[in-house]
């Protein structure tokens, strides 16, 4: 009995080794030509169409730091808005609904104009502390960028995943490439006031 434990133990560890030295072995880069890339109709064929998906690999990675270049800029524009909206009065100024009590000519030239009675203000360029209230108009743009960055960054990791050392030198070169063109612009301007 003791001993039909012992070799059913030992097969069972047997087949746990092999399967770990077969995880272990796919886990290394391959130079094939043939590797499929996101589905199986995308494998390609010759030596051409292999450097055709690697360049594409090139460009999608380019497209991916341009867009992630894209919504830094735009968040600073959409800052910068933000911050040019908030307005305070300014102590000490005679306001223009104070010139139209004092002068009657006033309130005729004041009641013709489209923006009616202002105020005397000045815009604030301070930072500001904490999130800037939700606006559909920015966070609808900011979230279907924020897709496209993270769709395009996940099927670049896949053409990783395939450990084809081609696409992964591919993607490499893609960043670098990109990030030389635009990455300047990805910088934020907390450092500098």
């Amino acid at each position: 009995m003791e001993g039909m434990d012992m070799s059913s133990h030992g097969s069972t560890s047997h087949s746990m080794s092999s399967s770990s030295s077969s995880m272990s072995m796919s886990m290394v880069f391959k130079n094939t030509h043939d590797t499929p890339l996101f589905s199986n109709a995308w494998t390609p064929s010759s030596a051409g169409s292999f450097a055709g998906t690697c360049i594409f690999l090139i460009v999608l990675a380019i497209i991916d730091r341009c867009l992630i270049a894209f919504k830094a800029t735009m968040e600073r524009h959409w800052l910068v808005t933000h911050l040019n909206q908030r307005y305070i009065t300014v102590a000490g100024k005679s306001t223009e609904a104070g010139n139209i009590d004092s002068d009657p000519d006033a309130k005729l030239a004041s009641l013709v104009t489209a923006q009616g009675v202002e105020e005397s203000v000045k815009i604030v360029h301070n930072v500001t502390h904490g999130p800037i209230p939700w606006r559909f108009s920015v966070d609808l743009p900011r979230a279907l960028l924020f897709l496209c960055i993270v769709g395009i960054s996940y099927l670049l990791m896949l053409a990783v995943m395939t450990m084809n050392i081609g696409y992964f030198c591919s993607v490499l070169g893609g960043a670098f490439l990109g990030e030389l063109a635009v990455g300047r612009f990805i910088q934020t301007n907390e450092h500098r006031h």
